[in-house]
């Protein structure tokens, strides 16, 4: 048994608050740059080439990539034979606490949907839990911005519309998106499981590196097509046309009902933000 202590807990976690509301990814950054070459209209060009300034600012200047800063996600993966001296719980929300106060980060949430009164300190974080064999405790961070996240769907398809019926309903929600998904986007997408199950893969699905395949060749093939689907939408960079639309399109799958096909979009804006540390 491994003893973890509920401080270090917290104080990761709002160490990737902060880091991954300032910088983006390596490889979120490669892509951009890769959209920048591939672009072909001289407007979207240029509109990539301001969010790559945006980016060097951010960081430069320690300010946030984009105003909206999210609303916490946490995916925790908690071995068996990891032991927290405390509350698990408490020393998650406790780390997005911090590192929203103590990093100056727009605090989004509220506490009541209805009732709409801000919590002030962006919790409650939204936490998924995973137990596995071992002694890993692995933490990923994902803000996720109301923008994108608005323009999310969730399609029950029959079972008889297939794999076209799935690229179809993906596309869709791309178009639907348009501008409002401050695009270029990345989609991460669920197919299989249930209602709620396809929906939490695609969250997850947004954690993948850009450029990664799913390691299933009919899935990695639907990956691309879809993608190159989406971009020749012209939508574009902004929303003002062009020919980068999506930076990336991860598919996660899951086992299913006979009778279902449940397939989710989650939409991420160009600024696809995560942190993952291991503790």
């Amino acid at each position: 048994m491994r003893t973890v202590r509920a401080q270090d807990v917290t104080q990761a976690v709002c160490e990737m608050c902060q880091e991954a509301n300032l910088t983006l990814t390596q490889d979120m950054q490669q892509a951009l740059r890769d959209a920048a070459a591939k672009e072909e209209s001289a407007l979207g060009k240029r509109v990539l080439g301001q969010l790559e300034e945006n980016l060097r600012i951010a960081e430069e200047e320690c300010i946030p990539i984009c105003q909206d800063t999210g609303m916490a996600v946490l995916f925790v993966t908690l071995g068996q034979e990891v032991y927290v001296d405390g509350s698990l719980e408490d020393a998650l929300q406790e780390g997005v606490r911090r590192g929203y106060v103590e990093g100056y980060l727009r605090k989004s949430v509220v506490g009541d949907p209805l009732l709409r009164v801000n919590t002030k300190d962006n919790t409650p974080a939204v936490i998924y839990y995973e137990v596995v064999p071992g002694d890993v405790l692995e933490i990923s961070f994902e803000p996720k911005g109301a923008g994108s996240e608005n323009m999310s769907r969730v399609f029950m398809l029959k079972p008889a519309q297939g794999a076209e019926g799935v690229k179809d309903a993906i596309v869709q929600a791309a178009i639907d998106a348009g501008p409002n998904a401050c695009p270029p986007m990345v989609l991460g997408v669920g197919i299989g499981g249930t209602f709620e199950k396809s929906a939490l893969l695609a969250k997850k699905a947004l954690l993948r590196e850009a450029g990664s395949h799913s390691p299933l060749p009919h899935i990695a093939a639907m990956e691309e097509e879809v993608l190159e689907r989406i971009n020749r939408s012209g939508i574009g960079p902004g929303g003002l046309g062009g020919t980068v639309t999506a930076l990336a399109v991860n598919i996660e799958t899951y086992a299913t009902h006979i009778a279902c096909l449940p397939v989710a979009v989650n939409i991420c804006c160009h600024a696809t933000r995560h942190r993952t540390r291991r503790l």
